[in-house]
């Protein structure tokens, strides 16, 4: 073991119950550490917890990738591709896709006695995964969903159901406008909720064998494929990937093919998750800065306190290197100290808010009911080394101070 170390371990030992000014600032400092890699851990958890809970959902409704008809983009009234056993077969020799679905829309009205609403009744074949629906429903269940006969059933969202005043079990009458207003009759069949409310007010779920009729399409056309990603980070390089090999492509019946990701269907929100960002960054900087001249502070009253004892040490032939590295090491004994009670309360707020969400949110305006949170073992990590790192750089500027301490001065009243 060096000397230095030597030194700053007996240092640390006697901190506790050694001098009356050096423990208030060991503490302090400790806290100052705890209370800033703390607030770090959470802020990290909850914007990542808060852009994969948004991010989900938008998914959840649109998949990761979506192929449409280029002449009707943008619109729930969409203009018809043909997707068939063989291009859903080609769309999965891609390694990246993990699923493959057709859905169809259209854009319509559901009228009660009381009241009205505008909805789009969007249709799903049997290959339809329901887990994000199911994950979110409320009553009832998710139906059967068919491309060869109508169900006439339907999911519906909550905050239609409570608008019109309907609920389980009812008959409701959804009107759609084309050359002549046509009604169908179905019946509720499950009712979800996900706090979403762009998407909440909007959606109604069925069969696509029904919404193809009401749009009059031949065999084997639909509004589109959603397809869902193995791996959410290759979504842009494969979305460029796919493009390549479908974009401007004609079906037979003149439909032309057109790629999109989610991002670029939905740029207002994953605009504003980005800027979440930003505000992470700031957060960290103020923090590692915080607890860095906290330490500062707390690393010079030690010195000034210790002042007797570096002129001891110079006596004796230590130099300043040696003596700086003996406040440097005890430096790191205490922010590591402050860092393992830093992690346990940023852990003890994670797990304690992913099992019982005490604190909460307003869905109408964050999209979700409670904090999320998300542990990411990398940024955990990386988090911890950056503010070990950064804090015991800041202290070697302070260290200094110990080569302007002369000897005969500091031992002059011992």
């Amino acid at each position: 073991m060096s000397l230095s170390l030597f030194i700053a371990r007996r240092l640390y030992r006697d901190s506790d119950g050694g001098k009356k000014v050096s423990r208030p600032a060991v503490l302090i400092a400790m806290i100052g550490i705890a209370i800033g890699l703390a607030v770090m851990i959470i802020t990290v958890s909850v914007v990542i917890g808060f852009k994969q809970e948004v991010r989900n959902k938008v998914t959840g409704f649109g998949s990761d990738i979506q192929i449409t008809n280029f002449d009707g983009v943008r619109s729930y009234e969409t203009i018809p591709i043909v997707v068939n056993d063989s291009m859903i077969k080609a769309l999965y020799h891609y390694p990246e896709v993990k699923h493959v679905q057709r859905y169809s829309t259209k854009p319509g009205i559901v009228k009660t006695d009381d009241a009205f609403q505008g909805v789009v009744l969007k249709g799903v074949g049997p290959e339809f995964d329901n887990s994000f629906f199911q994950q979110h429903l409320v009553e009832g269940a998710i139906p059967q969903f068919s491309d060869t006969a109508s169900t006439n059933k339907v999911l519906i969202s909550k905050p239609i159901a409570d608008k019109l005043k309907l609920k389980l079990g009812d008959r409701i009458l959804t009107y759609f406008i084309q050359d002549n207003v046509r009604v169908r009759p179905m019946t509720i069949e499950g009712i979800y909720q996900t706090n979403f409310t762009e998407y909440d007010n909007l959606f109604l779920l069925t069969d696509i064998y029904t919404v193809n009729r009401l749009n009059n399409w031949e065999a084997g056309q639909v509004s589109g494929a959603e397809l869902q990603l193995h791996d959410y980070n290759q979504l842009e390089d494969f979305t460029y990937q796919l493009a390549d090999d479908t974009d401007k492509k004609v079906d037979e019946y003149g439909g032309t093919y057109y790629v999109q990701n989610i991002e670029e269907m939905n740029p207002q929100i994953f605009e504003w998750l980005a800027l979440l960002d930003l505000n992470v960054w700031v957060i960290l900087i103020l923090m590692v800065g915080v607890a860095g001249f906290t330490m500062i502070s707390g690393l010079l009253i030690i010195i000034i306190e210790r002042t007797n004892m570096i002129g001891i040490l110079k006596a004796l032939g230590a130099n300043n290197f040696t003596i700086r590295k003996v406040f440097l090491w005890f430096a790191v004994f205490l922010i590591g100290k402050g860092m393992l009670w830093g992690n346990v309360l940023g852990l003890a707020f994670y797990f304690i808010q992913s099992q019982f969400q005490l604190f909460k949110l307003d869905p109408e305006s964050y999209y979700i009911d409670s904090v999320p949170v998300s542990l990411n073992v990398l940024y955990f990590v990386l988090i911890n080394l950056a503010t070990l790192t950064v804090s015991v750089l800041m202290l070697i500027g302070p260290s200094f101070l110990i080569t302007k301490i002369n000897p005969a001065t500091s031992m002059k009243y011992e």
